[in-house]
């Protein structure tokens, strides 16, 4: 049985699976992006057909094994995908396990001030990370940027007006924070920055959140060895299906 409702956006929507008992077996957004939780086949069976009605994503993710159930029973009617990131490590890390402490760094909320430079390296990352530069909409990007801002979800670490490290927080849930675009710029990197400025920044999450989570493409070496530096441990896999 699935239950709907409208998501943060005009077009957005979200729906639930309920079992034969009541009980919630699975969840999926449709907005932007597909974004899927399930654990049981009659859920993604129902939600394969749900999804014929939201076309023109630009990407599906979620649980690998989920997002496998999705697309075998999609595949046939839906576009192929551009770009596919078939094993994303999942990370969390819980307060006890976080490494460096006591080596905190001026990081901060972003100012809306910043917001231009904030833009600039979110769109150097992306566009190394997923072909294509959201900066070619400046405006509207910029002016996502400036919301998160003003929602103090975006931390930065800035010195003399140089960026060595930024990243935001997506979704938060009561069990975890989960972590996004982490980044670091090439003319900054091998300095040791990222690792204090991560640590750094859970720190300061810790005082609100049970644990942070964050994923990340396997063939990220660098990354995933900061993340365990750090304290993160790998809990799972992602697996992300881009669109032209």
């Amino acid at each position: 049985m699935l239950e709907g409702g409208h998501g943060p956006g005009a077009s957005d929507a979200m729906m639930l699976s309920r079992d034969a008992r009541g009980r919630v077996n699975g969840l999926i957004y449709y907005g932007a992006q597909l974004v899927l939780a399930a654990d049981d086949d009659l859920a993604v069976d129902a939600f394969a057909v749900e999804t014929r009605k939201h076309r023109g994503l630009r990407s599906f993710v979620g649980p690998k094994d989920a997002v496998d159930g999705l697309w075998a029973r999609v595949r046939g009617w839906h576009p192929q995908p551009a770009i596919v990131r078939d094993e994303q490590p999942l990370y969390a890390m819980s307060p006890e396990a976080l490494r460096g402490a006591g080596r905190d760094v001026a990081v901060r909320p972003a100012r809306d001030d910043e917001a231009e430079l904030v833009a600039d390296h979110s769109g150097r990352m992306i566009l190394g990370e997923l072909g294509y530069d959201p900066r070619a909409n400046r405006a509207g990007f910029v002016a996502s940027v400036r919301r998160a801002i003003a929602q103090g979800v975006w931390w930065v670490w800035i010195v003399d007006g140089t960026l060595r490290f930024q990243l935001n927080i997506g979704p938060r849930t009561a069990a975890t924070a989960q972590l996004q675009g982490v980044w670091t710029p090439p003319e900054q990197r091998g300095k040791g920055y990222a690792a204090l400025a991560l640590a750094s920044i859970a720190r300061r999450l810790f005082a609100t959140e049970n644990t942070l989570s964050l994923y990340v493409n396997d063939f990220n070496g660098p990354a995933i060895g900061l993340y365990e530096r750090v304290g993160f441990t790998r809990v799972g896999a992602f697996e992300t299906l881009l669109f032209a």
